[in-house]
């Protein structure tokens, strides 16, 4: 396959010669073409020896071959990485002033950006209009990760790791349905509403019941269906990441809040994804005082009641209301001696009544605020399992994918 490799000027600049490896050890032809500023980052013979090719910044090299076109043209996958603020804007309003920019005018293939920057840079409105704009155009724009940027801070804006880029690079071309079934833009016209994050139940002002979710794995959901073209509606309750520009996002607390946005906004959904960490008992009595340390050292014991099964209750509205619409759930599961991970989430599947359900195996160390997921999906029509592993931006990715084969898109 022929790959242009676009580089940003940016310190994370020094990170893509891992993934232009990458790319070149699977096989494919590789131009790398940078910016002047990406050069004074990682020079243009480290380039030029990793790709095994001519790198060029100028519309005027090889004009002779009209090279400012015809790289574009020849393209089957386009990946810009470190796509910094500058590119991203440049990019958004056709700027062509260099041979990066003009390649990405031409370009009539998948095309990926993977942003790296200051926090403040990707959350500046201006930022995320450019985002937006790339997206609707039929870019596939990647969330930045979190953690430690080029300085003492920290935040949104750090470089997705190279294998991370790589799979959702080889996600666009080889997993993703062909133009004619879909292509860029899968979901164009679906309403898709998404539940994220744990839900915590109050015991008193100070305290809650929780879980050890942090929502990421539901807001990359929200994020790859936006990518994918749907409408977007996000019942986010506990998050411990960014929230996902270009969706509607609904805050919730606790599970009772969670099942009243869910219920009041499934009718209007053609997929409800259900990521969301519910809890599955709240507190029978939330007290208006914190709880004290007795003096006569007695313990207070808490009573739990159940909290309402959501995904079966809106399994049960859609057949009720007879509604075409399709629902995936999850199931976070662990083994214990009557049965395993997968038994448990068969008979949920089973029980629940949804059409898919994507299993997790955890544990304190395993899935619950990790940025890598492993997933078995199981379908009510298919007896076959989907095992899909990665970053969790590229299991949401091949989610949605699963999710408009269902659809026969």
């Amino acid at each position: 396959m022929r790959i242009v490799l676009g580089v940003g000027g940016g310190i994370a600049a020094f990170k893509v010669a891992s993934l232009l490896r990458l790319f070149t050890e699977a096989g494919h032809h590789v131009t790398v073409v940078p910016t002047e500023a990406a050069l004074n980052f990682v020079g243009q013979a480290t380039w030029e020896a990793l790709s095994g090719n001519p790198v060029s910044t100028s519309v005027f090299d090889h004009v002779e071959q009209v090279n400012h076109v015809r790289l574009g043209q020849e393209a089957e996958l386009v990946v810009v990485a470190p796509a910094t603020a500058n590119i991203l804007a440049r990019a958004a309003h056709g700027i062509a002033d260099d041979l990066l920019g003009n390649t990405l005018l031409v370009a009539n293939c998948p095309v990926l950006f993977a942003p790296a920057m200051h926090t403040e840079m990707w959350r500046h409105p201006a930022t995320q209009a450019n985002v937006a704009t790339l997206r609707a155009h039929g870019a596939h724009v990647l969330d930045p990760d979190v953690g430690r940027l080029t300085g003492k801070d920290s935040g949104p804006g750090r470089l997705p790791e190279p294998a991370s880029i790589f799979a959702a690079a080889m996600a666009l071309v080889d997993q993703e349905p062909p133009a004619s079934s879909g292509g860029p833009g899968v979901l164009a016209g679906r309403r898709v509403l998404v539940s994220a994050g744990g839900t915590q139940e109050p015991l008193d002002p100070v305290r809650f019941l929780g879980n050890r979710s942090s929502g990421k794995q539901g807001v990359a959901l929200a994020a790859a269906a936006r990518d994918a073209g749907a409408e977007v509606t996000l019942v986010a309750a506990h998050v411990e990441v960014p929230l996902p520009a270009g969706v509607r996002v609904l805050r919730v607390g606790t599970a009772e809040e969670l099942r009243s946005a869910l219920v009041e906004e499934t009718g209007n959904a053609d997929v409800v994804l259900m990521a969301a960490a519910v809890a599955d008992f709240r507190p029978a009595e939330r007290l208006g005082t914190k709880i004290k340390k007795r003096a006569d050292g007695d313990d207070p014991v808490i009573e739990l009641v159940r909290n309402p099964d959501i995904l079966a209750e809106l399994v049960t509205l859609r057949n009720r209301e007879k509604r075409s619409q399709l629902i995936l759930g999850f199931a976070a599961e662990t083994g214990d001696g009557a049965g395993s991970v997968l038994d448990y989430a068969r008979q949920k599947l089973e029980r629940k009544g949804c059409d898919l359900l994507v299993v997790n195996h955890v544990g304190e160390s395993k899935v619950f605020g990790q940025d890598e997921n492993s997933v078995q999906i199981l379908s009510r029509t298919a007896s076959e399992m989907q095992h899909v592993e990665g970053s969790k931006n590229t299991v949401a990715q091949a989610i949605i994918l699963r999710v408009a084969a269902e659809l026969g898109v």
